[in-house]
């Protein structure tokens, strides 16, 4: 199979929706076999090894649930011409449903990988790794939280230059604009001359996830505070107040940095038609923060 038709497959995987909630499972799923593959380990991996490995990445990379279920995308991927399971006969599906039980994946050993051809094309072609990564992390989640994805699955494609995904380039601009060129959490401003250094636009509904690039989806943010935003670690109440996550701690630098913001207000925009939508900061709060909430004596959520 030719790199051509690889990639064509790889661009052409159905990825659960259900309005704009996040479902990241077959990204993450597929990011770890290629990491496997870039390491040469074997084409199929069992269940019982995906099965801890990919709930962790679950926790730490898509929206917060009672519980996580590796078993979908490990079972469902088959559907996209990708995968293919070995040992899957005789096992015992799931009420009202077309997909086993974990327990029987575990029970008969049930292996995942990509098919021969495209192991192999893969192997020969290791730039095709980083293509389709790349792929999938511009169409999955924000460039900010790129480099941890590809560090929690174990694929390094740090040596190739990145692939940059399409971007509005006035939303910067208008955003940079709307906040005065401060950090709307902690109000950073340092500029090199005339140049500004360390402050990013950050879209409140991710851009992947439908967001508009409209100063009402946006916040101006740190590289610290953009990469927090984007992992979870605090989100932007309804009241335009700042919620720090019970996951997020630290010693040297937290309190100053970070948990001062607790239950304040972010700075505010120079023009109220710029302050954040509610419908994208709940979406954020949903489908990013890591809940729950560190306490606080009075919070206006």
């Amino acid at each position: 199979m030719d790199s051509t038709r690889v990639k064509e497959l790889f661009s052409q995987i159905n990825v659960w929706t259900k309005g704009s909630e996040r479902a990241p499972h077959k990204p993450l799923l597929i990011l770890y076999e290629l990491a496997k593959c870039a390491k040469d380990e074997p084409r199929e991996i069992p269940f019982s090894q995906i099965n801890p490995d990919l709930t962790e990445l679950l926790k730490e990379f898509s929206p917060v649930r009672k519980s996580y279920h590796p078993e979908y995308p490990f079972w469902w991927l088959q559907n996209d011409s990708i995968w293919e399971l070995s040992r899957t006969t005789g096992m015992e599906q799931r009420k009202g449903g077309t997909i086993p039980k974990k327990s029987e994946l575990l029970k008969h050993n049930v292996s995942g990988g990509f098919p021969e051809e495209i192991y192999q094309a893969l192997s020969r072609d290791r730039s095709l790794i980083r293509t389709i990564a790349q792929q999938l992390l511009n169409s999955s989640c924000p460039e900010s939280i790129h480099e941890d994805i590809l560090a929690a699955t174990g694929l390094d494609i740090a040596d190739e230059v990145p692939i940059r995904g399409k971007r509005d380039p006035q939303f910067r601009r208008r955003i940079m604009t709307a906040y005065e060129h401060q950090c709307a959490i902690c109000g950073f401003d340092v500029r090199l001359g005339s140049v500004q250094v360390g402050l990013e636009a950050a879209h409140i509904m991710w851009h992947q996830a439908g967001g508009p690039s409209t100063e009402n989806n946006g916040l101006a943010l740190c590289v610290l505070h953009h990469k927090l935003f984007d992992l979870g670690g605090f989100t932007v109440t309804s009241h335009l107040n700042v919620l720090i996550s019970e996951q997020l701690h630290g010693r040297q630098g937290f309190r100053e940095s970070l948990l001062v913001f607790h239950g304040q207000p972010i700075r505010h925009p120079q023009n109220p038609n710029y302050l954040p939508e509610r419908k994208y900061l709940t979406w954020h709060e949903q489908e990013v923060f890591k809940k729950p909430a560190r306490w606080l004596k009075e919070a206006r959520i």
